[in-house]
C-alpha cells in the first residue's frame, strides 16, 4: 500500500487591479463582436477566456499587457486577490463565448446575440463598478459546498 502526502496548495495571489482593466478590454471586444456579428472576433476572445480559465488570469495576453505597460505606471497601492475567483469567472465566459460561437456556426443567431450580451454585460459590471459576477458566483457556490 503506497501512502500518498496530501500537499495543500496555497492559492496565487494577483493584483486586484489587472482583472478590471482586462475587463475593460474584454468588453470592447465582446462589444464589436456584438455590433458586428462577428464570430472570429467572438472566437478570439474564447481563446482568450480559455487562457484565463486553463491557466490562470494572469496569463491571458490583457493580463500580460496590463502587467508590463499599464501596472508600473500606477501609484496607488497594490492589493492582491486570490486568483481562483477570477479564474472561475474566466470559465464562466468561456462557457458563454462557446455558446455563441455554437449559435453562429448552426446558424442560430439569437443565440449568438444573447449569449455574447451576457458576456458583454458581466464585463461591463466588472469593468465600471468593480463587481465581478464570475467572482461573485464563485464565493457563493464555495459557501454552499461548505456549508453542507
Amino acid at each position: 500500500m503506497t501512502n500518498t502526502l496530501k500537499v495543500k496548495k496555497t492559492p496565487v495571489s494577483i493584483d486586484a487591479r489587472g482583472p478590471r482593466w482586462s475587463a475593460v478590454i474584454t468588453a470592447i471586444v465582446l462589444a464589436v463582436a456584438l455590433v458586428t456579428s462577428n464570430v472570429w472576433v467572438a472566437t478570439f476572445q474564447a481563446i482568450v477566456f480559455a487562457i484565463g480559465a486553463l491557466r490562470g488570469p494572469q496569463f491571458t495576453p490583457y493580463a500580460l499587457f496590463y502587467k508590463k505597460v499599464i501596472q508600473p505606471r500606477l501609484k496607488s497601492t497594490l492589493s492582491l486577490e486570490d486568483v481562483r475567483p477570477p479564474q472561475f469567472a474566466q470559465s464562466v465566459g468561456l462557457g458563454f463565448a462557446v455558446v455563441a460561437i455554437i449559435g453562429s456556426v448552426t446558424g442560430a443567431s439569437a443565440v449568438f446575440t444573447v449569449a455574447i450580451a451576457f458576456a458583454l454585460a458581466a464585463a461591463f459590471l466588472n469593468a465600471a463598478f468593480n463587481f465581478c459576477l464570475g467572482c461573485e458566483m464563485y464565493l457563493l457556490i464555495l459557501r454552499a459546498r461548505t456549508a453542507k
